[in-house]
């Protein structure tokens, strides 16, 4: 089903699939050891991820254009700290020996605070670990508590500060706003804390309740009230004003950076529409068109490698009118914006009326979202695509 590489920057995501305990917020494809049993483990999953690289490499290997050298390595979960250094730098060893990384690749892991330390930061390092992206959420306990997050307030900003001193120099915190319960002092201390840790890239997210999650559950009893939109709207607009103060500048709608170089060019490569091998269960793999997804059971997905062959649970081609849909999603979300050129001329009105209402601006051949539209930025992108 494959035709051929797209031409932009390739990278590869990892998906590590277990949590020492489930968030209630989670949605994501994850288990902890409780939900798996005896059916899967660590050393299950590495050995099917090695085979999947293996295969795909073998599938790209036919394709017209030569595989493209890897720009970008994420592992991402779940909870890939819980592999330990040892483990990690053996994924990154499997992802090496079945294909070719830039001089200058980017390479990063998601890791709890909790299952961290000194020198783990120090094996990931010397492994060729490049970045660090830390599961923060908030400064305040309460918060950690609706969240079922089981790291302490401080752990976080001490990590951060421990990956730097490993020779990390590129480090991200993560944060979510708008929780129940949360108060305006809860997020400035969160800020405070993201800034004392010294870190180089932020991402915010609103929460969002996700059908069939514990919080859910929660909302829908009346036990917790459901995310306010006035009230995430104003935290978004503080957490906005507070890094752009400090040097941390937007460059996508929940993320911001201190510098060029401190973005995530791997998450860049999603929104400019590159392509990518995601690899481990239930991941998501896009080239030249044509996306496809993993089983997602960790057991299942060992399985279906070990008898020799991709462990797609489905394949799509996307059509020209899709591919569309989903440029225009991503980068109007992005500072650099949308480009006009890639818009419907019967969109131009709706370019007029955004415009008009504030909510973008005309920047040379672009279209950039105002701090106001960044707010409303799905309803921009309704907008445009009629």
């Amino acid at each position: 089903m494959l035709r051929d590489f797209g031409g932009g920057a390739f990278g590869i995501y990892v998906h590590v699939p277990f949590c020492a305990t489930r968030c209630g917020y989670c949605d994501f494809n994850t288990y902890t050891a409780g939900e798996l049993g005896t059916s899967a483990s660590p050393e299950s999953w590495l050995e099917g991820l090695r085979g999947e690289l293996a295969t795909a490499a073998e599938q790209f290997a036919a394709l017209p254009t030569a595989t493209p050298d890897v720009a970008t390595v994420f592992v991402g979960g779940g909870t890939p700290s819980l592999l330990g250094g040892d483990g990690l730098a053996a994924v990154l060893a499997a992802v090496r020996s079945n294909f070719t990384l830039e001089s200058d690749a980017e390479v990063t892991t998601e890791s709890n605070p909790e299952s961290t330390s000194p020198e783990f930061f120090e094996r990931i390092r010397a492994a060729g670990f490049t970045r660090v992206s830390l599961g923060m959420q908030s400064a305040a306990q309460h918060v950690l508590k609706v969240l079922d997050r089981t790291h302490t307030p401080g752990r976080a900003v001490a990590a951060a500060k421990e990956a730097r001193a490993a020779g990390f120099e590129h480090v991200n915190l993560d944060l979510i706003y708008g929780t129940p319960g949360e108060r305006d002092g809860d997020l400035d201390a969160s800020l405070d804390a993201v800034l004392d840790a010294g870190v180089d890239h932020v991402s915010a997210y609103s929460l969002i309740v996700e059908d069939g999650t514990a919080l859910a559950r929660r909302v829908r009893r009346g036990e917790l009230p459901a995310p306010d939109d006035d009230v995430l709207a104003s935290r978004y607009e503080r957490i906005d004003a507070r890094l752009s103060a400090a040097g941390l500048t937007w460059y996508e709608v929940s993320n911001w950076a201190a510098g060029d170089s401190a973005r995530c060019r791997h998450n860049l490569g999603y929104w400019d529409g590159g392509d990518w091998l995601g690899a481990g269960p239930g991941a998501h793999s896009h080239v030249g068109g044509v996306r496809w997804w993993n089983i997602k059971h960790p057991a299942r997905y060992a399985d279906t490698v070990a008898q020799g062959g991709l462990p797609a649970a489905g394949w799509e081609t996307l059509t020209a009118d899709e591919r569309h849909t989903e440029r225009v999603m991503l980068t109007v979300r992005l500072r650099t914006g949308l480009c006009l050129a890639d818009l419907e001329p019967s969109a131009m009105e709706a370019v007029d009326q955004v415009i008009a209402a504030g909510l973008a601006v005309r920047a040379v051949d672009r279209l950039v979202l105002t701090d106001r539209g960044r707010l409303l930025a799905d309803g921009v992108v309704r907008q445009l695509l009629g």
